[in-house]
């Protein structure tokens, strides 16, 4: 990938004024920096600010929310987009996890300050509060339907709530550490958590009952993830017969990224491993792109694109920037992932361009989720973001 772009925080802001200015970097690798500035010339009678570059940067293109920079001789070029809205009132600290509901109508959000909570997705309005975990809540999402969340905490509980009445329905309990990172089997039926004690569980949501411990790797699972098998894989054979309570997770994979720097795949029915793949560092979130694309990364700032049916070696390693990479999502054709250091970026396959979200200022990105056009980012900053694609 082509040397990282930045730019300041605020330059929306920054640009608006006559005369503003906002500052411009190229970080190519393994060379020295590149420093520039962009000052505003005067504002169009569009409402738009007529921008230039200094020496060695160029603007191809500016809006209200975006604005289109190359650097020809590092043959870096990337669309940096201001968030669209920000909401600052849900939390008052660290927002940990957020999700969006799949009509697009609610968000659900954790925080360092204790709570979680159910907010209006167009305008941050407080719904719901979720009480009931003891500490911290360290994951929440929507199941399918957008009426029901799961939730994992440090308490080791895993629970699920009503999103109308705010009410837990279901507590699971048999982990023995904080649980880091859930994933939803279909529909939902069946759910898979991921905890600091090492193991994976399958549970059954209906009789809120553990169905098995699907790993147990002796090491904190930082992130997992269930996806369909591409037909071409052999996933194995369960040496016992599955429970009739399991719905959904024949020909699933299930990925594990591990904190003892080792990415590991199975097969979520079978038990089975699929392949086992040692990083550079200690993997903290994982996705997969289709039935046998997936992506991982790592506390120091990699993110390994692997396919399943030759994972030996990466099909490629992208490596923006040396925070640690916090979150990943498929995304239309490509992927966003957010960093340590408030970085998050959009790949897509058809664009000769990254997609840059600005706002945050060095502070941690956690979490991205999206509905349709929209990107909704949480941050350490305790700020919800919201990104309009079609200001682009």
């Amino acid at each position: 990938m082509a040397a990282p772009l930045r730019i300041q925080s605020d330059w929306a802001q920054a640009l608006r004024k006559d005369e503003g200015e906002a500052w411009l970097s190229c970080h190519p690798p393994g060379k020295p920096t590149l420093y520039g500035s962009l000052t505003c010339q005067g504002i169009g009678q569009d409402g738009i600010p007529e921008v230039t570059a200094s020496e060695g940067f160029i603007v191809n293109e500016i809006n209200k929310k975006s604005i289109h920079i190359s650097c020809p001789k590092e043959n870096a070029s990337s669309k940096f987009l201001a968030p669209y809205t920000t909401f600052s009132r849900i939390h008052s600290k660290s927002i940990t996890c957020l999700d969006i509901s799949s009509g697009g109508g609610l968000g659900v959000s954790s925080s360092t300050d204790g709570s979680m909570k159910i907010w209006q997705a167009s305008n941050g309005e407080l719904r719901r509060v979720l009480e009931g975990h003891v500490f911290d809540v360290n994951c929440c999402r929507f199941f399918p339907s957008g009426l029901v969340v799961l939730s994992g905490g440090m308490d080791a509980q895993l629970k699920i709530w009503s999103a109308e009445d705010a009410s837990c329905v279901v507590t699971f309990k048999g982990h023995k550490g904080g649980i880091l990172d859930t994933a939803i089997v279909d529909r939902g039926r069946n759910v898979v958590s991921g905890s600091r004690d090492g193991t994976a569980r399958l549970w059954d949501c209906g009789r809120s009952a553990c169905l098995g411990v699907i790993a147990d790797c002796g090491s904190s699972i930082n992130g997992v993830a269930v996806g369909a098998a591409d037909n071409s894989i052999n996933l194995g054979s369960p040496e016992q017969t599955p429970s009739e309570r399991e719905v959904g997770t024949e020909s699933k994979m299930l990925l594990l990224a591990r904190e003892d720097k080792k990415l590991q795949c199975l097969g979520l029915q079978s038990r089975q491993p699929v392949f086992l793949f040692v990083g550079s560092d200690a993997f903290n979130c994982c996705t997969f792109l289709s039935g046998f694309l997936l992506l991982a990364g790592t506390q120091d700032g990699n993110i390994y694109q692997l396919d399943v049916r030759s994972p030996r070696a990466p099909v490629q390693v992208i490596h923006r920037s040396g925070a640690p990479v916090l979150s990943l999502l498929s995304f239309r054709d490509g992927f966003i992932a957010s960093h340590g250091d408030g970085s998050c970026f959009i790949v897509q396959q058809d664009l000769d361009y990254l997609i840059e979200l600005t706002g945050a200022d060095c502070d941690p990105v956690f979490k991205v989720a999206t509905w349709e056009k929209q990107i909704y980012t949480c941050c350490r900053d305790g700020l919800v973001r919201r990104y309009q694609l079609s200001d682009l």
